[in-house]
C-alpha cells in the first residue's frame, strides 16, 4: 500500500508540473515566433548542423578503423583465403568511396542550399541524362563484383576428390556440439543415418558398410598443413552452420543433407600464434583477464586461466539456447603430429567391439 500511495503522490506531482508549465505559457508574452514553419533561423541552425555532422561522422569513422583493428581478423589461415580477403577488400574499397562522396555531397548541399525567403526552388520534372548517369555506373560495378565474386566463388567451390591425395573429414552437428568423422585409411566414409544412432554409435555409422569400420570419430577437429581437406557436413536435428572464420570457411549444416566444403591450411596453430598481431591480441585478453582475477580472488573465487589462442569451429546459426556454447577446438599441425594423432585413436570397429565386450 505504501508503495501505491508513493506512486500515486509522484504522480500527482507531475500533473501538477505539466498544469502549471501550461499556465506559464498562457500568460507569457508572445513576442517570439511560434509558427511550425521553419524560418531563415531554423533553416541556418539546421544547415550548419548537417554540416558538422558529417565532419563528426568522418572523424569517428577514422577513430574507428584505428582504434577498432585489432578486432580485425589477421591474414588467412587457409590457400584461399587472400582471394576471398582481396575480393572483401575490394568490396570495402567502393563502399566507403561511395559513402563518402555521397553523405558528403549529400550534408554539403544540405548547408549551401538551406532554405532563405529569398529563394526559389527550380524543380524538374525529369532528366533523362542524370537518371542513366546514376544508374549505368552503379549496374557496371555491381555486374563487375558480381563477376568477380562469381569466379572466386567457383574456385573455392570446386571440389574434387580424385584431385592429389585430399583429407575427408565429416562434420557432424547436434544440439549443441560437434564430432568429426574421419575416413580413415581408405580415405572413403561409410554411409551413415540418424536412424543407426544408438548406444557408441552417436554419429549413425552404417554397421554393414565395410567402409565405415575404419572410420574415426573424434571431439576434437586435427588437420595437416599443406594438405587439402574435403569437409562433408551433416546435422542430427536442426539448421547449423559450420563456421571457421581464420580459414575464411561457412557453410551450411542442413538436416537430411550432406553439404561440402575445402580448403587447405596453410598456418599451424603454432604459426599463428607467434603472429605480431596474435601476441598483442592475445596480450591485451590476458591483461584484462589478470584485472578480473584480482575481483574475483577478493572475493573468494576462482581465478581466471591465462588465455591461449586455438582455432575453433563455430556454429554461426542461433540454433537454440545454447548456441553460443557450440564450438569445437581445430588444431593444424604437421603432417607428422597429425598421423601420431591418428594412431592414437580408436576406429568405430574397435569402438563396436570394446562396447560389445563389456
Amino acid at each position: 500500500m505504501t508503495v501505491f500511495l508513493t506512486i500515486v503522490v509522484i504522480a500527482l506531482i507531475g500533473i501538477s508540473i505539466w498544469q502549471m508549465s501550461k499556465i506559464f505559457k498562457l500568460s507569457s508574452v508572445k513576442n517570439t515566433d511560434n509558427s511550425e514553419v521553419a524560418n531563415d533561423e531554423d533553416n541556418n541552425r539546421q544547415g550548419k548542423m548537417m554540416f558538422g555532422f558529417v565532419i563528426f561522422l568522418y572523424a569517428l569513422m577514422i577513430f574507428c578503423f584505428i582504434n577498432y583493428r585489432s578486432f580485425f581478423l589477421p591474414e588467412a589461415a587457409s590457400e584461399h583465403g587472400s582471394e576471398y580477403d582481396n575480393l572483401m577488400f575490394i568490396s570495402m574499397v567502393l563502399i566507403m568511396f561511395v559513402q563518402i562522396i555521397t553523405q558528403g555531397l549529400l550534408h554539403f548541399f544540405s548547408y549551401k542550399y538551406r532554405g532563405k525567403k529569398t529563394n526559389r526552388a527550380l524543380f524538374y520534372a525529369d532528366n533523362d541524362k542524370l537518371e542513366f548517369i546514376w544508374t549505368i555506373i552503379p549496374v557496371i560495378v555491381l555486374a563487375g563484383l558480381i563477376i568477380y565474386g562469381l569466379f572466386t566463388w567457383t574456385d573455392i567451390m570446386n571440389i574434387d576428390e580424385e584431385e592429389g591425395d585430399p583429407l575427408i573429414v565429416e562434420l557432424y552437428a547436434y544440439q549443441f556440439d560437434w564430432r568429426t568423422r574421419y575416413a580413415g585409411a581408405d580415405n572413403v566414409l561409410g554411409k551413415a543415418n540418424v536412424r543407426f544412432i544408438e548406444g557408441v554409435n552417436t554419429l549413425g555409422v552404417d554397421e554393414s558398410d565395410s567402409y565405415g569400420n575404419d572410420d574415426v570419430i573424434s571431439n576434437e577437429l586435427h588437420l595437416p598443413v599443406g594438405r587439402k581437406v574435403i569437409f562433408k557436413l551433416r546435422s542430427q536435428d536442426v539448421l547449423h552452420s559450420a563456421y571457421m572464420p581464420f580459414f575464411r570457411a561457412q557453410m551450411n549444416v542442413v538436416p537430411g543433407m550432406i553439404t561440402e566444403f575445402s580448403y587447405t591450411p596453410v598456418l599451424t596453430t603454432e604459426d599463428m600464434r607467434e603472429k605480431e598481431f596474435m601476441i598483442d591480441k592475445v596480450a591485451t585478453i590476458n591483461k584484462i583477464r589478470r584485472e578480473k582475477s584480482k575481483e574475483l580472488t577478493a572475493n573468494g573465487e576462482e581465478p581466471l586461466e591465462s588465455y591461449e589462442f586455438d582455432y575453433y569451429l563455430l556454429c554461426n546459426k542461433i540454433c537454440g539456447a545454447s548456441h553460443y556454447n557450440m564450438q569445437m577446438k581445430l588444431v593444424v599441425e604437421s603432417e607428422e603430429e597429425y598421423e601420431e594423432w591418428m594412431k592414437q585413436q580408436k576406429t568405430f570397429k574397435e569402438e563396436l567391439s570394446a562396447q560389445a565386450s563389456n
